[in-house]
Order: C-alpha cells, then sequence, then structure tokens
C-alpha cells in the first residue's frame, strides 16, 4: 500500500499542470473530511504513534504538514486522518488575495523539487476564521495540534505590515494551536526585509503583546538564504522576544543546482533545498535553545534523520509528499526512535 501512490495516483496528478494537480488533490481531501467512511479508509496510512512535546503542546508524532499545501484549511479532519502529527494551514493574510499570475508553480524533473512563486493566494484571514469556527462547531475538529499561519498582504506597505500581521493573528488566534509568521516567502515583495531586526523587533512585540491574554506559541519562519551575520541577529531578536520556535527554513532564491532549462522564477523546495535547510537548522541548534521545526528537502527517513540530528525537533514536509504521497510519512514514522 506504501508505494501505490507513487505507481498510481502520482502519474495520474502529474499528467496535470502543478497547480491544478494540486487543486484536485485539495478537492479530494476536502470531500474526504466530510465523510466518515473516508476518513476511516484514509487512516490505514497512519504511522505508528510517537508522541513528543515541544512548546508545551503534545504531538501524537513530529511529521507536521508544512505551510503552503492547505492555505485555506479546508481539509483538516483528512491529514490528521494520514496522520500528520501536526498540520500547518495557511499563510493566510489579513485581506483576500488571487496570488500572483499563472503559471506560478513547476516541477523540477528528476530532483523531486518544485518551484513556486504562488505569492501567499488565500481567502483571508476572516473567511478562513469563519470555516475553523464552523467546522469546530460540527465537533469534525482534529486530534493532531492546528499551527496556522500568516503573512503580510501584498497590497500593504511594509511599514504597515504590523497592523496587519495583528488583523489576521486575533481573528486566527481563537483556532489555533500555535501562530506562525511567514517573514521569509521570495514571493511577496519586500517581506524579507522583516527579518531585520529594525523591522522584526516592533513585528513581535506587537504580535506578543496582543498575545499576552491568552498566551499561544508564538514562531517564526526564517529563510535559507539569511547570512551569518543576519542568522545571528535574528535569533538575539527572537530569544529577547520569547519566540517559543523558529521553522527552518521557507524556500530559496539560490537555485544553482537547476538546469537552465528547467528553472523559473519563485521558490525553490524539495530535495536541493536539504543541505542548504539543514545547515540553518544546525547553526540555530548550536547556538540557541530555541525549539526548532525542520522543514526544506525531507524527502526520505535519511533526510528526515539528518533534520533530527542537526538539532530539530520537529519536522515538516510539503514536496517531499508530492512526490512520494502518503508512504512518505510511514517511511519516517518507523525511522524515529
Amino acid at each position: 500500500m506504501s508505494d501505490a501512490y507513487e505507481r498510481f495516483v502520482r502519474p495520474l496528478l502529474f499528467a496535470l499542470d502543478p497547480e491544478p494537480a494540486h487543486d484536485l488533490a485539495i478537492a479530494l481531501l476536502r470531500a474526504a473530511s466530510r465523510s466518515d467512511l473516508a476518513l476511516r479508509l484514509l487512516k490505514a496510512f497512519q504511522p505508528a504513534r510517537k508522541a513528543k512535546t515541544v512548546f508545551g503542546i503534545n504531538f501524537p508524532n513530529p511529521i507536521g504538514l508544512a505551510a503552503g499545501f492547505d492555505k485555506n484549511g479546508v481539509a483538516l479532519p483528512a491529514w490528521a486522518a494520514l496522520g500528520f502529527g501536526f498540520i500547518e494551514i495557511g499563510t493566510i493574510t489579513a485581506q483576500r488575495q488571487p496570488g500572483n499570475p499563472k503559471p506560478r508553480m513547476f516541477r523540477v524533473p528528476g530532483q523531486t523539487a518544485l518551484v513556486n512563486r504562488l505569492g501567499f493566494n488565500n481567502q483571508g484571514a476572516d473567511a478562513v476564521a469563519e470555516r475553523l469556527r464552523k467546522l469546530r462547531a460540527r465537533g469534525n475538529w482534529p486530534v493532531a495540534p492546528v499551527g496556522i499561519n500568516i503573512g503580510k498582504s501584498r497590497a500593504t506597505p511594509i511599514e504597515d505590515a504590523t497592523q496587519d500581521y495583528l488583523h489576521s493573528f486575533r481573528n486566527l488566534h481563537p483556532f489555533a494551536d500555535y501562530i506562525a509568521l511567514n517573514i521569509s516567502s521570495p514571493n511577496t515583495p519586500g517581506l524579507r526585509s522583516l527579518q531585520d531586526r529594525q523591522l522584526l523587533a516592533p513585528l513581535l512585540w506587537a504580535v506578543q503583546q496582543a498575545n499576552a491574554q491568552a498566551r499561544k506559541p508564538l514562531l517564526v519562519k526564517i529563510s535559507p538564504d539569511l547570512s551569518s551575520r543576519q542568522l545571528e541577529e535574528l535569533i538575539t531578536v527572537c530569544e529577547e522576544h520569547e519566540i517559543a520556535g523558529i521553522i527552518a527554513t521557507n524556500t530559496t532564491i539560490d537555485h544553482s543546482s537547476i538546469t537552465p532549462a528547467h528553472d523559473h522564477e519563485g521558490g525553490l523546495s524539495g530535495a536541493p533545498l536539504r543541505q542548504k535547510s539543514t545547515a540553518i537548522v544546525r547553526a540555530i541548534a548550536a547556538r540557541s535553545t530555541i525549539p526548532l521545526i525542520a522543514s526544506g528537502g525531507i524527502i526520505d527517513a535519511v533526510s528526515a534523520r539528518e533534520k533530527l540530528e542537526a538539532g530539530a525537533q520537529l519536522l515538516q514536509i510539503y514536496t517531499g509528499y508530492v512526490y512520494r504521497g502518503p508512504g512518505l510519512l510511514r517511511e519516517i514514522g518507523e525511522a524515529l526512535p
């Protein structure tokens, strides 16, 4: 059963362009989320339970779904049934937005990689909050923890970013086990400048103020393209503002591993990102005790163990799941101590 996806399902999905294939997969999982029978069938793919507690949250296993797959949180019950130890939805912005012009998602043949320039296409914080409210009211809330990843609306000037994040934070806070601030996507102009101290410090201060009354873990998702100096500065700011965890990393703008014939503008994910993201995880772990969620280039058990040995407490997968399907979750789960 573990290789059925790669033998039968993936060829059908890969016959479509990447974004339509993704939309089809999400539509099927959304439909499955409303069917008790479908959810029971999906549970056949679950890995063994290997519980772990990180920043005060109990995770049934340390393998999570990375943000970007289910941007609007439409298939939470299905992801939990498939056996993910946690589900991070988003990136969600204060304003509904269509994202960048299509085509904006590309496979890299033979490299287990994707390039995307989606640009935070999502339905907006208000609409997603209403969907999550209804899901909870129906009693279909997943047993796995839910993280909510929020970002800056494209139309919002960088100097107004804090208020933009706060709108999303306040609306989505009641539904999140943790909230992640995406300050590192390469597909929203100027967003990565929020990783600089002069912009990051006031943002974290303001969000932590809003987080004070019903405190939940606040995480930051960072770029793999930071210099050593930039990374050191960012860690210091995160420690000063009591950030609960760092997600390392987002996609990279370094496309040196891709042949020009298959290259496109956007963020690169998958196997070519593995070394760069692991190096960031290792550098943070050597410098700080902030818990780490490793994301980037996890395509098999070996790459998953590499991230844990580098210092990560939790893992997130996306591109590897596109290529490997539910079997990847079980493979990693079996390899965990």
